[in-house]
């Protein structure tokens, strides 16, 4: 065997953390972060034996941490392992590459289900927590959500996809892939100042709670 792709993973749930359930961190943890460390060492033995490739696909948000829930942090961690993998194994000529997507059209992506996901976690929320952010915040969140989604979304796939191919074929593969406009113009570098101004980068497009408890 001489290569493995670990691309499987989901979003949901996503949101505020204070709106997320232990349950809700864990079965996103399951896919994305517990499936990759899976797969790869099922199939290690085999890389091994051939000298090969692992590709991992991280994100940008496992650069920056932009949204509560499961997502950020499993992809914080697929950096964390293909970093440590990539130092262990080295010297038995097998080559580890992560690939930092940006924002693409794909299901990961789609407003629907992350509306209603939204909807979902307000919905479970105790009556003291949706006082303290105001009934009109879900609205709002929903809202910034769109515009997002509507102004980063790439919907050329060809650019995650080539960074794929590269990372298995080529003679002297990468570390580290930025696939995407966004991730090359805006996440990558983010990620590089100091965390004060992230901060204030991400409150400046997040909606405000009407109250402080």
């Amino acid at each position: 065997l001489w290569g493995i792709v670990n691309n499987a993973g989901r979003s949901l749930p996503m949101g505020p953390s204070e709106w997320m359930r232990v349950e809700d961190f864990h079965s996103t943890l399951n896919v994305n972060m517990n499936g990759v460390i899976a797969m790869t060492m099922t199939f290690l033995p085999l890389i091994k034996k051939a000298q090969g490739r692992i590709v991992n696909v991280a994100s940008v948000l496992g650069r920056v941490a932009a949204n509560g829930g499961g997502y950020g942090i499993s992809k914080f961690a697929v950096e964390c392992f293909s970093d440590c993998l990539r130092r262990d194994i080295g010297y038995f000529g097998i080559k580890v590459c992560i690939i930092e997507p940006g924002f693409f059209k794909t299901a990961v992506t789609s407003l629907d289900p992350i509306e209603r996901e939204l909807h979902r976690l307000w919905n479970q929320l105790s009556p003291e927590v949706k006082a303290s952010y105001g009934e009109k915040y879900l609205d709002n969140y929903i809202k910034i959500q769109r515009l997002i989604m509507n102004a980063v979304c790439d919907s050329d796939l060809t650019k995650v996809t080539s960074c794929m191919e590269h990372a298995l074929t080529a003679a002297h593969p990468r570390t580290r892939y930025s696939a995407g406009w966004d991730a090359k113009l805006l996440w990558i570098p983010l990620s590089y100042m100091p965390s004060f101004v992230v901060d204030i980068g991400l409150k400046l497009v997040l909606p405000r709670p009407s109250k402080s408890v």
